[in-house]
């Protein structure tokens, strides 16, 4: 971990000290000098500086570039030097001018979904464990409690639901904060979408709502992903566009209730419903191509490596219901449900190989946290948002591990015959009473999923330029 105090120390006096310095600001990598002599600063000896990136000069001003732990330092250097604290320049003024190539635009996407969900680790984690407590006291382990005791209905329920019914309202917020809307706002936009009556009007099997006199598709959005991102993408410009318009006397009022206003329509109408939408398309294809001979090995093999992904969508939905009626009218499952569990499975192997790659201590720490709150909990949410959408390698790794073990399960014949505990490391017994034969099999993929994805992390996963952010932090 980078020695604040000493980068601060050292760069300080490379400027000249304190009696050099006019002022001094930061942005989100560089520390910002407006020095008096600015011939004293040895460009070269600066960046030999342990814990400096780079420094030059521009603009009037002496920059030396720290990275993401420029905030820490910029304290002790204001501590050091009686300086008086100025806000952090919003801007990211270090980013060079780049073109909107599909690399650019791709790269933009992901940094904006794994900047706003990396946020969340602590919620997804402390919600992760205290159903992992509640799991191991309750019924599905050790048995200490009944399912009726407080606590366990306080850490396995109440707890959790906390951490995960809001998730678009905490996501909200940190996208906002990401993309530079109101954080506020943001967090009104997850509210529209979990708002208990909608959620009441959705789950009481109502299809739509009317808003502004236009029918929506009702849909539950709780523990989605896709609806708030869009959302916040788009609130972004509409805020922005009402923020110059709105006379500033009238700014404080009108600006967030214009753009509310505009807001929710595109939010129940267009955005919201387009991963349901896309759930519905995909369901079509996945089960038509199921019925097609080989058709059902490629689609076990989409389902295996892709079913995480469709979750976070909100895709998932639509897909699950025409797997548990085939569930339910046949008592088994060989497609949806088989190849998801093994979709899970390498999560867990995915997130434990970067766990072994990663150096930092603090952070290789809380990666195995998100591993056992995945296996133990069934909670893979920290796995997902802390690990695998935060560096952009971890993806491919755990989709391979998926899709390989998911074909290798429609070769095999597994078949899930109980439902029940599938989310956790008792998933195992859902393949029992088809007979041993069945759960050999199972073990089988569960061991190729695991394994493979371990594997494909520890080597590919996590990048030099990963572990170097990581020990910046």
């Amino acid at each position: 971990m980078a020695d604040n105090k000493k980068i601060a120390e050292d760069v300080l006096a490379a400027v000249g000290g304190k009696e050099n310095v006019s002022g001094v600001t930061h942005c989100m990598t560089r520390l910002r000098f407006t020095l008096k002599d600015n011939g004293i600063p040895d460009t070269n000896k600066v960046k030999k500086i342990k814990g400096v990136i780079g420094a030059q000069e521009s603009g009037g001003q002496y920059q030396v570039i720290i990275g993401q732990n420029v905030p820490k330092v910029y304290d002790e250097v204001c501590a050091m030097g009686g300086f008086a604290k100025s806000a952090a320049i919003d801007e990211n003024l270090d980013a060079p001018k780049q073109k909107l190539t599909p690399k650019v635009i791709g790269n933009n996407i992901l940094n904006y979904l794994s900047g706003s969900m990396v946020a969340l680790i602590p919620i997804l984690m402390a919600g992760g464990l205290f159903k992992c407590i509640g799991t191991l006291i309750g019924p599905q382990v050790f048995n200490l409690v009944p399912e009726t005791d407080p606590t366990y209905l306080l850490f396995y329920t109440y707890l959790f639901d906390a951490a995960m019914y809001l998730l678009p309202v905490y996501l909200g917020y940190s996208a906002a904060k990401k993309i530079g809307a109101s954080p506020v706002l943001g967090m009104f936009c997850g509210g529209i979408l979990i708002c208990p009556d909608i959620v009441a009007l959705a789950q009481s099997g109502e299809t739509s709502l009317t808003v502004y006199g236009i029918s929506a598709p009702l849909q539950n959005y709780q523990q989605t992903v896709l609806p708030i991102l869009l959302s916040v993408a788009a609130l972004y410009w509409v805020e922005k566009f009402f923020k110059k318009i709105v006379p500033d006397v009238l700014s404080t009022v009108f600006t967030p209730f214009f753009t509310m206003v505009v807001m929710v329509p595109i939010e129940l109408i267009v955005l919201g419903p387009i991963g349901n939408e896309l759930g519905n398309l995909l369901s079509a294809v996945l089960f038509g191509m199921a019925g097609t001979g080989i058709g059902f090995y490629i689609a076990m093999a989409i389902v295996g490596g892709l079913w995480q992904l469709f979750v976070l969508t909100g895709m998932h939905i639509a897909v699950i219901m025409p797997a548990l009626a085939t569930f339910m009218a046949l008592g088994e499952d060989k497609f949806i449900f088989v190849a998801s569990n093994f979709a899970m499975i390498a999560v867990w192997g995915a997130v434990f190989g970067a766990a072994l790659r990663i150096r930092n201590k603090e952070e290789k720490a809380l990666t195995f946290g998100y591993v056992i709150s995945a296996i133990l909990g069934g909670v893979t949410e920290p796995a997902l948002f802390g690990c695998i959408m935060r560096f952009k390698r971890m993806i491919p790794c755990m989709v391979i591990g998926g899709a390989i073990s998911g074909l290798l399960a429609g070769i095999l014949g597994v078949t899930l015959g109980m439902p029940g505990a599938n989310s956790n490391f008792l998933v195992f017994l859902g393949y029992l009473t088809p007979g041993m034969g069945n759960l050999i099999n199972f073990g089988i993929c569960f061991a190729v999923a695991f394994i493979v994805s371990a594997v494909l992390a520890f080597f590919f996963g996590i990048t030099e330029a990963d572990q170097a952010e990581l020990d910046e932090e």
